[in-house]
């Protein structure tokens, strides 16, 4: 039973005026009229995230404080414990009541209790123990998560459990039921019989001792993925040496070296780093081996038919369909890319051999500088974390009616001395201000403190409080690189009608602020900030019986279509004229620049999708039935697979394949980032290419899609929102017209 499900979170950083930039303001008083208007125009939710964080006096309160997440239990680390064994104790009692034939309740609103019990803990302390800087917090978390993690596992070979809840799948509940109730319960059985207790014995240990060898093998690639690589340096040519680290009589090769200038240096990466390891290699097969024993047992044709299961695409033929029709509409403008490339290369370089795989980053980054002449300077102005804040929030009121609003953590609330506030929705009429600075008692003793990130409150004018948003968004040492969201609390309605408020923390990896300059972005950290921001309103918008179908709690192919639909909305040119503004005078972007920004995103958009076609085709025949002959390894089954499908052929001795850490997070999924923006790209060319600010069209989304999280079925939840059934065919048209929007905003721009 898969009681605690993958979810994501949201983080993001906010500053307020410090005494050092008062006195700065004063100083540079008189200047110009155009600083004091930009000091003055801004609005407080720009202005928070645009100054430079505080120094404060910040206490050791030992009055008033609470805890991580406001819980008082985790004013210390200690609390922790008491979470577990809260949580133990309640999921007793309710695997009791699941099992009682005197239940006085669906048995799904017992299951969901029961998860939502779990979630609470194991949630809040994986978030704490990969985030908290102090080690006694993090170890704390750790162990609480380690410790509900073990819980689950004995209630996924819980038999009488499971057996009370199929026996209401199956035959019905003694109480009535709606649509969505049977199913979540359906869920929460397929998610039970993942662990393989449907079957005998012998067989459910099979499944345990594969699933334990899976998470190994897994953990292992993925450390073996990221490895550098070395090689003696008499094997490399002098002139290229100094391009590589060197260790005493080794060149180290760290990746691919897409952006160097000479191409024996770009080719020189490429054939090293992805030289085929043998212990790599071993690592995959048996992986992939035990993912298809694993999923034959439980009674599935192969892996594949097991992961899509419950997901949008429903089944992997329909993913294959897909993929085979992208793959043929894609081939005709992806060979236009590479001829394009081709011709740059050959005017680059006197003696140029033909485009290879290590020439396609590079040059899609030469026809980007080439064809706009623009650069990260002239742009980076433009997109202050602040004016990105504020156009965001401006963009839900716009479609939502709601709006994000600035709130001061209270004392203990945040888990790192880099956090600083939360965001909260309000609703858009009402007026709400930062609350003061936070007081402190006198004789309190204290320690300096950098508060530097913000809590948005998201709030909805007739609904009141949606939820809230951590927002931790600057880089910092020890701080994990990705970018992602993480789901704290899930929503649910409650046995009072009330609604459990989501709380979500935005991770990001934006450069931080000086005094005298705010975080200043890349149109990519921009497109990330909205991106992640999708997440977090999939969470907030939701309006779910179940917090086990909250939000982001859907399959993954769905998961991500609310916030690649975000991206859309990010490089709409209407919409970055209402947040692209200078830092300094607050001036818009000029046309110019925003057109060939817009433009600059859709250069070569074909040969990378079908890249991303490759990539998803290579993990389905990883991972179907196909597979499993002894005498292939995956290195040829990659060659097959990317001379079929990518345009440009394998490269003897190279095993790319190796490298590709998606295969153990994303196994048999990766073609969700397809289907997903397939499914975006019909959604805003059917609701918002006209107008992305409709509030009309805002409300029939929230209503249709997002309030429903995974609660109902998705491939028929979006048939039915976009008035047509969702096939194969379908997606692909919606591909096909996005990617003709690009080449016809790449060919305008330049012909100007």
């Amino acid at each position: 039973m898969q009681i605690l499900r993958r979810t994501e979170a949201v983080l993001s950083r906010l500053g307020r005026s410090s005494p050092r930039w008062t006195h700065k303001r004063r100083e540079n008083q008189g200047r110009t009229d155009i600083t004091r208007r930009f000091v003055n125009t801004w609005s407080p939710l720009a202005s928070a995230f645009n100054a430079k964080p505080n120094k404060l006096l910040s206490l050791h309160f030992t009055k008033g404080a609470t805890g991580l997440f406001g819980l008082p239990e985790l004013n210390e680390p200690e609390g922790f414990y008491l979470l577990k064994e809260n949580a133990v104790r309640e999921a007793e009692s309710l695997v009791a009541e699941c099992c009682s034939p005197e239940r006085s309740r669906k048995m799904v609103e017992v299951f969901d209790h029961l998860s939502d019990t779990l979630c609470r803990v194991a949630d809040l302390a994986e978030f704490i123990r990969m985030a908290h800087p102090q080690a006694r917090y993090s170890h704390a978390a750790e162990d609480a998560s380690i410790a509900i993690g073990g819980l689950v596992e004995q209630l996924n070979t819980h038999r009488q459990l499971y057996d009370s809840l199929r026996e209401v799948v199956k035959n019905g509940d003694i109480f009535p039921t709606t649509d969505v109730d049977r199913h979540v319960a359906k869920l929460f059985l397929f998610d039970f019989e993942q662990s393989g207790i449907h079957l005998d014995e012998a067989k459910r240990c099979r499944v345990v001792s594969l699933n334990e060898a899976i998470l190994t093998l897994g953990q292992h690639f993925m450390n073996g993925s990221l490895q550098s690589r070395a090689i003696p340096k008499k094997k490399l040519p002098e002139s290229i040496r100094q391009h590589f680290a060197i260790d005493g009589d080794n060149i180290v090769v760290t990746g691919l070296y897409a952006d160097a200038h000479m191409e024996i240096t770009r080719e020189a990466a490429y054939k090293i780093f992805l030289h085929p390891d043998q212990h790599q290699e071993y690592l995959l097969t048996e992986l992939l081996t035990r993912r298809h024993e694993m999923a034959t047992i439980c009674g599935f044709k192969s892996y594949a038919h097991r992961a899509v299961n419950s997901s949008l695409a429903e089944s992997p033929d329909l993913v294959l369909n897909f993929l085979k029709l992208v793959s043929k509409e894609v081939r005709p403008l992806a060979k236009e890319d590479f001829r394009e490339m081709e011709k740059m290369k050959k005017e680059q370089y006197r003696y140029s051999r033909d485009l290879a795989p290590w020439d396609v980053p590079y040059f899609t980054g030469q026809a980007r500088q080439s064809k706009f002449s623009m650069s990260g300077g002239d742009l980076a102005p433009y997109f202050s974390l602040g004016a990105v804040m504020d156009g965001l929030s401006s963009l839900l009121r716009n479609l939502y009616n709601v709006s994000l609003k600035v709130q001061e953590p209270l004392p203990g609330e945040l888990w790192t001395n880099d956090v600083y506030n939360k965001l909260c929705n309000r609703p858009f009429p009402q007026i709400i201000s930062l609350k003061p600075p936070l007081q402190c008692e006198i004789n309190t003793p204290f320690l300096t403190q950098t508060l530097t990130a913000l809590t948005s409150s998201v709030m909805h004018e007739m609904e009141g409080l949606l939820g809230y948003i951590y927002c931790d968004f600057y880089e910092r040492i020890g701080k994990a690189h990705q970018d992602c969201h993480f789901t704290i609390r899930g929503g649910k309605l409650l046995p009072d009608g009330s609604y459990q408020d989501p709380i979500v923390v935005l991770h990001l990896n934006l450069p931080a602020p000086t005094w005298s300059t705010p975080s200043l972005l890349t149109p990519g950290m921009v497109e990330n900030l909205f991106h992640e921001m999708g997440h977090a309103l999939h969470s907030m918008l939701a309006r779910t019986q179940y917090q086990h179908v909250t939000g982001t709690r859907c399959s993954t192919d769905f998961a991500e279509v609310p916030s690649i639909l975000m991206e859309f909305f990010a490089m709409d040119p209407r919409v970055l004229r209402t947040y692209a503004r200078h830092y300094k005078t607050g001036e818009p972007i000029p046309d110019k620049l925003l057109e060939k920004l817009v433009a600059s995103k859709s250069v070569f958009a074909a040969s990378e999708m079908q890249l991303q076609t490759f990539y998803s085709m290579l993990d389905q025949r990883y991972h179907s039935e196909e597979r499993w002959d002894s005498t292939t390894t995956t290195t040829q089954i990659l060659e097959k697979v990317q001379n079929e499908y990518y345009g440009l052929p394998y490269v003897p001795n190279t095993a790319w394949q190796l490298r590709f850490g998606h295969l153990v997070g994303y196994g048999a999924k990766y073609y969700a980032y397809l289907v997903s923006r397939a499914v975006a790209s019909w959604i805003w060319q059917k609701y918002f290419v006209d107008n992305p600010f409709s509030r009309e069209m805002g409300e029939k989304y929230r209503r249709e899609v997002l309030a429903h999280g995974g609660g109902k079925p998705p491939r028929a939840m979006v048939g039915e929102f976009l008035g047509r059934e969702v096939t194969a065919e379908s997606m692909v048209e919606a591909l096909r017209t996005d990617l003709e929007s690009k080449k016809e905003r790449v060919e305008t721009t330049t012909a100007k």
